[in-house]
């Protein structure tokens, strides 16, 4: 078949006159529906591919009043943890049909209110989202009030009432604890603490719970502000080394800053695993490839995303179902990089 000069103006009609069908077929099998038989469903696809016909999704989109669009609005995908949340995201969506539309806003407030409003311009049937750091309930309120179906992912900013998908933090950081003063460590460090994510908040809160209930003392020498990079975790493990009375052990926000922490033994030349213990908290994938390879706490990311998605789909079908809260119990993995104190 020769299509029309410009390939904008191959339309359901002239597919359907040129196969001597109705457009009401081309377009079901366009969609794969079961009700065309497969046989003319490939030789609709065929034509359609010969002719460089295109869906016109805005089109659907004011017939339906569904874009099959998912928005996702995260503040790293550098870091793999989000990059394995996004793919467990994309996975879980893809065998419902949706396509995924990614915006980014790193741990800056104004531009994740640009980026949401750009993914809300889209009409995206609902929203995955990862709020950046020092989010409020305003933050995200005109997306709510819009009647955006929303699904918080990992981070989660209270006082919206929203569906949520989490790892118990405390019970992962609890868990690590217990095991670094099983080994007889006492000055244990924490790098890359941070108070304006949920996250966060949790997972430093445990650790000083894990210190207090151990009759061990909370020393500020030990405690490193800052968000959860290789950069910071480098420049963490050096600031408590240099405490009056270092650390013999670190339990690190996320991964990412444990190897930096890592890198900032060697930089002093000592060895995780060897003369110091560092645990991560997220165990990407990398974590495992490591030399020495990380002990760090599982969250189960795949399943994370995947229930992210769902949960989503369901909100979409049901706006005013109950909301639903999920928080995944971690899994402490010992690896190489823990040892009892020299």
């Amino acid at each position: 078949p020769t299509p029309p000069a410009g390939r904008s103006r191959v339309t359901l009609q002239i597919i359907a006159d040129h196969l001597s069908v109705s457009t009401a077929t081309v377009s079901l099998a366009l969609r794969d529906s079961p009700l065309v038989a497969e046989a003319t469903r490939g030789r609709v696809r065929e034509i359609a591919r010969q002719m460089g016909y295109s869906y016109n999704r805005s089109a659907a989109a004011l017939r339906t009043d569904r874009t099959n669009i998912i928005g996702v609005g995260f503040h790293d995908i550098t870091n793999p943890y989000f990059a394995e949340l996004l793919a467990a995201i994309d996975g879980a969506t893809a065998a419902y049909g949706r396509s995924i539309l990614l915006g980014t806003y790193a741990e800056d407030l104004e531009r994740q209110e640009r980026v949401l409003n750009s993914l809300a311009e889209y009409r995206p049937d609902g929203m995955i989202l990862c709020p950046a750091g020092g989010s409020t309930a305003d933050s995200l309120r005109h997306l709510v009030d819009a009647g955006v179906p929303i699904v918080q992912l990992s981070r989660e900013v209270p006082g919206l009432g929203l569906d949520f998908v989490g790892a118990d933090d405390r019970h992962g950081i609890l868990q690590a604890m217990e095991h670094l003063i099983g080994l007889g460590h006492r000055r244990i460090a924490f790098l890359c603490a941070n108070e304006s994510i949920s996250t966060g908040r949790n997972r430093y809160h445990a650790y000083r719970e894990g210190l207090t209930a151990h009759g061990l003392s909370i020393d500020p020498a030990l405690i490193y502000f800052a968000y959860g990079t290789r950069e910071n975790g480098l420049k963490g493990i050096q600031q408590v080394l240099d405490a009056p009375a270092p650390p013999t052990a670190a339990i690190c926000m996320n991964d990412l800053s444990a190897f930096g922490a890592m890198l900032g033994l060697r930089h002093r030349g000592r060895e995780a695993g060897v003369d110091f213990s560092i645990v991560g908290c997220d165990d990407v994938k990398e974590a495992a490839q490591w030399f020495p390879a990380l002990t760090t706490i599982h969250n189960f990311q795949n399943q994370m995303g995947a229930k992210s998605a769902e949960f989503l789909l369901r909100r979409i079908a049901e706006p005013a179902a109950p909301q639903q809260r999920l928080l995944l119990t971690p899994e402490l993995v010992l690896r190489g990089t823990t040892c009892p104190p020299r």
